[in-house]
């Protein structure tokens, strides 16, 4: 009796709980893939497939639970690097798993959403590029709740007068995560596409392989002044991030 009792109660938490994650960051289908972390970040994974948005343009599909186990001590590492202090900062609280993830059709390694405090991550993200995937979503939140740090504008000054981005990261076909052997002032092809995406690509870098950075901005100004500014922003939110 006191055994069905335990199991009842259980229930009723547990369903507690999928209703209290709905109602905060008002995703469908979610349950805890685990709660106890040392800066309080709340995982969770995708028990069903989901759609979401105002024109419900945002779809993933549910988890593998094997492949999301297989794959976890590498995305825990990364998230660990930053304290609860910092992601408190950025709004991020909750880490949602699912897998093939899409906007308007569009596939992508990540969705960020600082108003629900929530990433949405695809754990089947090209496993060469992942771990920088992690980083280059986050900066959006860094960026996103602290706009007035990271200036577009300005960010752009840095090169030569001649480039020009693109409007949007989606209408361009600037899309290729592969490392620059010869940088001039962009890490990838995807830098190229927006001064957001630039600052994120640099910023991944930056948290995933600093020998990186250091080995290319040795004979590229551009680059460099890229880094720096960065680096003194991010000191603005918060001195020890990197």
């Amino acid at each position: 009796m006191k055994i069905l009792i335990f199991f009842i109660l259980l229930f009723q938490i547990l369903h507690v709980n999928a209703d209290e994650i709905y109602n905060l960051i008002k995703i469908p289908n979610v349950e805890i893939y685990k709660l106890k972390n040392n800066n309080n970040i709340r995982y969770l994974n995708a028990k069903g497939n989901f759609k979401i948005g105002v024109k419900m343009n945002i779809a993933c599909d549910k988890v593998n639970i094997e492949n999301l186990n297989s794959k976890f001590s590498v995305i825990e590492k990364n998230f660990n690097l930053y304290n609860s202090g910092f992601l408190k900062k950025i709004k991020l609280k909750y880490i949602v798993f699912c897998e093939n993830l899409s906007i308007s059709g569009i596939n992508t390694g990540g969705i960020p959403n600082n108003k629900n405090r929530t990433l949405i991550l695809d754990i089947n993200f090209n496993q060469e590029y992942f771990e920088r995937m992690i980083h280059h979503e986050i900066f959006h939140m860094i960026q996103s709740s602290h706009s007035d740090v990271f200036d577009e504008n300005k960010f752009s000054t840095f090169n030569e007068t001649s480039f020009n981005y693109a409007k949007c990261s989606t209408c361009s076909d600037r899309l290729n995560l592969d490392l620059y052997k010869n940088t001039n002032g962009f890490l990838t092809e995807y830098s190229k596409s927006t001064p957001s995406e630039d600052m994120a690509e640099i910023f991944s870098f930056l948290m995933t392989d600093k020998k990186i950075i250091k080995e290319k901005i040795k004979n590229d100004k551009i680059l460099s002044n890229k880094v720096n500014y960065i680096r003194f922003s991010l000191a603005k939110i918060d001195k020890n991030i990197l």
